[in-house]
């Protein structure tokens, strides 16, 4: 499931007014410099051909701290040239993360900004980016930046308070979200609306097992964000963590944007195993693409990838693997998960039919840290998978392709 970490508020209108106006300062953040015609690959290392057809590259390759964020949608630009990945570097003070973007195919890769970590961070799905940067006051700063531009703006003040998990935006730039710890007790958490057009901010949801909601927005029309329920998870009044989920076993609900109201979803006790805390929107559909414990009737030859929808029961979406983490194409056609089994295949199929193909073995070493999983996800065009891997006894950002034909294979039928 994916880790939490606390950070910021938000203030008043005027503020949001005020930041808009000092936007232009950010000027000093390097843009992405598009090479017309790039003649070396600069530090990426080509690893091999692998048996599927897959070519297969390690992209960083100093030992810092990496990730690829998180995978249930592409942290790529809207025309698939670029990819965005976070490093930290321990020379800075305030922001001692960095959000570097890469040219895929030339692996070319420049730093868009510095920020406080990879939490709270989201990106819409024609490729505008938006991540946490702490001001020189001692604020923080709400940014976004088009990834096929490279120019980040401010947009948004906020204070910190005990925020949690990644953020989620709503395809037309008006919504943000993010949890939060809404007690000094630790014992009841929120789900915030933040309208970026009314600079207004508004608990929609409180529940005392939403300590790692994973909010995400639907894409399509924006009408709801997805949330995960970790029933029976459990924090000490002090604030350290009893348990992440209880014997119930997670589940999803839905909250409708702005009213907040509820909706349960057939997954998870008693209508499934319980969910394992990786799932994403498909596309516009309204439905969702999710992982349950591959247990019971829901093994690997069975299928532990479902879809649901609100009213329905959930249907088996591929089976054959123990798919983990969930990615799904902008497009919404495509998944791309990762098999927790063995050298942890990278497998793509199809979100219709159920098809399926290996792309590639990650050779990730799947250990319980989030370093060592493949986190992948298809880039928009289908052409690459972004994945993470320990392969080299150090973790790092890899890309491979996605064999030729394999899309059009996987469409058919």
């Amino acid at each position: 499931m994916n880790p939490t970490s606390p950070n910021g508020s938000i203030t008043r209108r005027a503020a949001i007014r005020q930041m808009a106006a000092g936007a232009a300062t950010t000027a000093s953040v390097p843009r992405v410099v598009c090479a017309q015609q790039p003649s070396s690959t600069g530090s990426a290392i080509r690893l091999e051909r692998q048996a599927t057809g897959s070519e297969v590259w390690q992209v960083t390759t100093d030992k810092s701290y990496h990730s690829n964020i998180y995978c249930e949608t592409p942290y790529c630009s809207k025309d698939s040239r670029y990819f965005v990945y976070v490093r930290k570097n321990r020379e800075q003070s305030a922001n001692r993360y960095e959000f570097i973007t890469v040219e895929l195919g030339t692996w070319k890769q420049e730093r868009l900004d510095v920020a406080i970590g990879g939490s709270g961070c989201a990106i819409r799905t024609d490729g505008v980016f938006y991540y946490l940067k702490q001001s020189p006051d001692g604020g923080l700063d709400l940014m976004k930046a088009d990834l096929s531009e490279g120019k980040p703006e401010r947009i948004y003040e906020l204070k910190k308070e005990p925020w949690r998990s990644l953020g989620t935006v709503s395809s037309d730039g008006r919504y943000y979200v993010r949890s939060k710890t809404l007690d000094d007790k630790y014992s009841m958490f929120g789900i915030v609306l933040f309208d970026l057009e009314q600079g207004t901010e508004k608990v929609i949801d409180r529940d005392p097992f939403s300590l790692n909601a994973h909010p995400q927005i639907e894409p399509g029309q924006g009408k709801w964000v997805m949330v995960q329920h970790n029933r029976g998870g459990k924090y000490t009044p002090e604030g350290k963590r009893v348990r992440l989920v209880g014997p119930e076993g997670a589940t999803l609900y839905l909250v409708s944007i702005p009213d907040g109201k509820r909706t349960e979803l057939e997954v998870g006790k008693p209508f499934t195993t319980p969910a394992t805390g990786h799932e994403a929107w498909i596309g516009d559909t309204q439905e969702i693409l999710l992982t349950v414990s591959a247990s019971g009737d829901y093994t690997p030859e069975k299928g532990n990838l479902l879809g649901v929808k609100a009213g329905r029961p959930a249907r088996v979406v591929a089976k054959g693997y123990r798919f983990a983490h969930v990615g799904v194409s902008r497009c919404g056609r495509f998944f791309c998960c990762d098999d927790f089994q063995g050298n942890c295949r990278i497998v793509i199929g199809s979100n219709r039919s159920g098809k399926t193909g290996v792309v590639c073995e990650s050779k990730a070493s799947m250990r319980h840290g989030q370093a060592s999983h493949p986190h992948a996800y298809l880039t928009p065009d289908l052409k690459w998978v972004v994945f993470q891997s320990d392969r080299s006894g150090f973790s790092h950002i890899h890309a491979a392709s996605v064999p030729e034909g394999m899309i059009d294979e996987l469409s058919g039928g």
